[in-house]
């Protein structure tokens, strides 16, 4: 079926236009408890959301909804996406509910899905719901109303999981860590984590209003970060996106260390220790000196489509453990369901322990070529396929590549949570893939005239 709400990452748009709208999210909720109890009975639903001020209203919507439909309720209040999927698990819950816009800011939100094992929710589901959004809103029986609790231990419980995931003897203790919450939904978590495992730890971006999410703080806008390591003398840095699934590193000479830099270091060590189940799946954004670092150490390397949806896919279809994206969005399924931050982090903090390297040190290994990424933004209403399939794109695409040879590629998509095109260019040093990437992007701007 062709779907009208439901993109590769759930819900997403602009807070109060259609379907981001609090009448929306009272239907969403309703539909999603129609199908949940048809599917399964008796149903609980678990709901978190990140700092936005628009969560306050979503939250009230989606729970009002659920109620009307018979399905039982249970508020986490701000939560990350992954503790979100690790809770709807152990409280044996039929579905979680994320409300959150990750990296985008704060007047955008959205909401997704996670199943009963915290993954995400299979299509059949998601069609089903979209179905059921066209049929009339019923109120079930007064004794039939679903009940709504709030979990007040929510962010300990997670807390306790995320340590879990390092061996119960390793400790941080040493290490000097700035984390970079973004104002957003890791704030009252990460610091407790890194603290409670030893590391020395200080905070920016951590005191969210609702409205400063990942305002020029976060895993998107690193500078901060860089900053705060460089001026502390820190070991490293760390930050989060607005919810909490992805993460980026700094290293103590303010250089980042991006998601391919961590999907290497998680690998190289499991790999070392004899504990690499299988390869890796990358992307088609991630950087063509991982796919040789990989190839030296024989570990198998596969690319999917941008998005970790497409990752765990692949993931699912190898039977491998370990997949990631550039954007730093880890996929460790021997610890988690799901991209997570934090556990993420930690398991790049294990392997420095354990060695005793400092984060230059254990990527020597890997050589990434320059690669520059330029976003093209979309005006209201354009469809950004269309503008790609369009001949004076193409020709333009396919004499880039030309030019490139076999010491360069060129990658034209379009983003599946913002109205973007993305124009990476990828190549030899030798090569000016900055000049090359920005000439690409002002041929698809001037489509856009």
């Amino acid at each position: 079926m062709t779907r009208r709400y439901f993109g590769t990452d759930g819900i997403r748009g602009r807070v109060g236009q259609s379907p981001i709208t609090a009448d929306f999210m009272l239907k969403l909720g309703w539909a999603a408890g129609q199908v949940l109890r048809r599917e399964k009975g008796r149903t609980r639903v678990l709901i978190g959301k990140d700092t936005r001020i628009s969560g306050y209203m979503f939250e009230s919507a989606l729970e009002s909804g659920l109620s009307a439909a018979g399905a039982d309720v249970a508020l986490l209040g701000p939560m990350p996406t992954p503790g979100i999927a690790y809770l709807t698990r152990t409280f044996r819950a039929d579905a979680g509910i994320v409300i959150s816009a990750s990296h985008n800011p704060f007047d955008d939100n959205g909401i997704k899905f996670f199943s009963a094992e915290g993954k995400k929710l299979p299509d059949a589901i998601e069609d089903r719901i979209e179905t059921m959004l066209d049929a009339p809103l019923t109120t079930a029986g007064a004794a039939q109303l679903g009940k709504a609790m709030r979990i007040d231990d929510a962010a300990g419980r997670y807390i306790e999981f995320c340590k879990s995931t390092l061996p119960d003897r390793l400790s941080l203790h040493g290490l000097t860590i700035v984390l970079d919450c973004a104002h957003g939904a890791t704030y009252h978590i990460a610091p407790s984590v890194f603290r409670e495992l030893g590391a020395e730890v200080s905070v920016i971006g951590g005191t969210p209003d609702g409205l400063n999410i990942n305002q020029d703080v976060g895993s998107t806008h690193p500078a901060a970060l860089r900053a705060a390591v460089i001026q502390q003398g820190a070991d490293l840095g760390i930050a989060f996106d607005g919810d909490g699934d992805r993460v980026l590193l700094v290293d103590s000479d303010g250089r980042e260390v991006d998601g391919d830099d961590i999907l290497y270091l998680i690998a190289r060590d499991r790999h070392a220790r004899g504990l690499l189940d299988g390869g890796v799946v990358g992307t088609l954004m991630s950087n063509f000196g991982l796919a040789m670092a990989f190839e030296k150490m024989g570990i198998p390397f596969e690319r999917a489509k941008v998005g970790d949806r497409f990752v765990m896919e692949r993931m699912a279809a190898n039977q491998w453990e370990l997949g990631g994206e550039s954007s730093g969005h880890i996929l460790c399924s021997h610890v988690q369901t799901t991209g997570d931050g934090i556990v993420s982090a930690l398991q790049v903090l294990a392997l420095m322990m354990r060695e005793q390297q400092p984060l230059p040190a254990l990527l020597r290994g890997l050589e990434k070529v320059p690669q520059a990424l330029v976003n093209v933004r979309l005006p209201a209403g354009t469809n950004a396929k269309s503008v790609m399939a369009s001949e004076p794109l193409k020709k333009a695409v396919a004499a880039l590549e030309q030019e490139l040879g076999d010491e360069g590629r060129v990658l034209l998509r379009a983003s599946g949570t913002e109205p973007l095109i993305r124009v990476m260019v990828e190549g030899r040093a030798h090569l000016d893939v900055d000049k090359l990437a920005n000439r690409l992007a002002e041929q698809v701007q001037a489509l856009l005239k």
